[in-house]
C-alpha cells in the first residue's frame, strides 16, 4: 500500500487536504480521531462568541493559555514530508483545515488555510489584523496574576480550565476602534470566506490526485473538496487513523500514523528504503 501511494504521488499534480490528524504527533489533539478523547466540552461557536460577553471572557481566558501551547508546537515528520513533496514539485497545492501554521513552519509555501491561523487576530469592528503574540502580551499585562493551569488543549487553541480559575480574567479590545477581537480563524457556525472556497475548488479542478491526510471528513468544510474531486473523476487517496466520511470515494485508503507513512513515501521516491509502519505494508 505504501508503494502504491508512492507510485500515485510520484506522478505529480497532487493536492494535499490535511486535517487535525496530521498535527497530533506534534502534541495537538484532534477532534474525532485517536486523540479526540483528550478534549472536553464543545468548541466555541461564532454566535456564542459574538453574543455572550461572559462566554467570550471565558474563551479568551482559556485561549490565552491554550495559544501558548500551540505556539510551542513543532512540525512533525508528517509536516516535513509534505514540505519535501512540495520541494520535489509533486504538489498542486496544500489545503489545510488546521489553524496551527505547522505546514509553513515545516517549510511548505503554497498553503491555503481554509480555517485561518491562530497566529493572527482580527477586529470584528474595523477588520484590523494584528499578531497573536501582540495580543498575548496585552492580555498578560491586563492579567498579571492570572496563573491558571491547562488541563487539555483543543485543535483550535481553546484550553480546558476549571471554572473557578477563570474568575477575574480581563479581556482587551481592538486598539484601533475598541471593537471585539477574535482569533483570525473560522469558528463553528461561521462560514469560510467565499474567495478562499473558490480558490480551493480551483486547486481541486487543476489537480491530478487529491490526497487526504489526517481528516475524518466529518464536516462539509473539507468533505466538499473530496466530493468535487469524485464528481470530476479525480482520484482520491485517504491516509487517516480510523474511517472517514470520504472512504467510499477513495481509490486507496491507509489506516496508519502519518508520521510513519509520509516519510516512507518520500523515502521511496528518493530511492531510499524507509521502514514501513506496522500493518501498513
Amino acid at each position: 500500500m505504501i508503494e502504491r501511494l508512492a507510485e500515485l504521488v510520484g506522478q505529480g499534480g497532487v493536492l494535499v487536504l490535511s486535517g487535525a490528524g496530521l498535527s497530533t504527533e506534534s502534541g495537538i489533539p484532534d477532534y474525532r480521531g485517536p486523540t479526540g478523547g483528550m478534549r472536553r466540552g464543545t468548541p466555541m461557536t461564532y454566535q456564542t462568541f459574538v453574543g455572550d460577553p461572559l462566554a467570550r471572557r471565558r474563551y479568551w481566558a482559556r485561549s490565552h493559555l491554550g495559544w501558548q501551547m500551540i505556539a510551542r508546537a513543532q512540525p512533525n515528520a508528517g509536516h516535513r514530508a509534505v514540505a519535501e513533496l512540495e520541494r520535489h514539485g509533486l504538489l498542486a497545492g496544500i489545503l489545510t483545515q488546521n489553524v496551527d501554521g505547522l505546514h509553513q513552519a515545516a517549510g511548505a509555501r503554497s498553503v491555503v488555510e481554509l480555517h485561518g491561523n491562530l497566529a493572527r487576530v482580527v477586529c470584528l469592528g474595523c477588520g484590523q489584523l494584528s499578531s497573536r503574540e501582540q495580543l498575548a502580551e496585552r492580555l498578560r499585562r491586563a492579567n498579571p496574576h492570572f496563573a491558571a493551569r491547562v488541563a487539555a488543549v483543543n485543535p483550535d487553541g481553546d484550553a480546558d480550565l476549571d471554572e473557578e480559575e477563570l474568575a477575574g480574567f480581563r479581556t482587551v479590545d481592538c486598539l484601533g476602534c475598541g471593537g471585539i477581537v477574535k482569533p483570525d480563524v473560522v469558528f463553528f457556525g461561521e462560514m469560510v470566506p467565499r474567495e478562499r472556497v473558490q480558490r480551493s475548488f480551483a486547486l481541486v479542478e487543476r489537480s491530478r490526485l487529491v490526497l487526504v491526510l489526517g481528516s475524518s471528513l466529518t464536516v462539509m468544510s473539507g468533505r466538499r473538496f473530496v466530493l468535487r474531486a469524485a464528481k470530476l473523476g479525480i482520484p482520491v487517496v485517504i491516509v487517516n487513523q480510523g474511517p472517514t466520511r470520504g472512504d467510499q470515494y477513495a481509490t486507496l485508503t491507509i489506516d496508519a500514523p502519518l508520521g510513519s507513512v509520509l516519510p516512507a513515501v518520500v523515502g521511496l521516491l528518493d530511492g531510499r528504503k524507509q521502514p514501513l509502519p506496522v500493518g501498513a505494508g
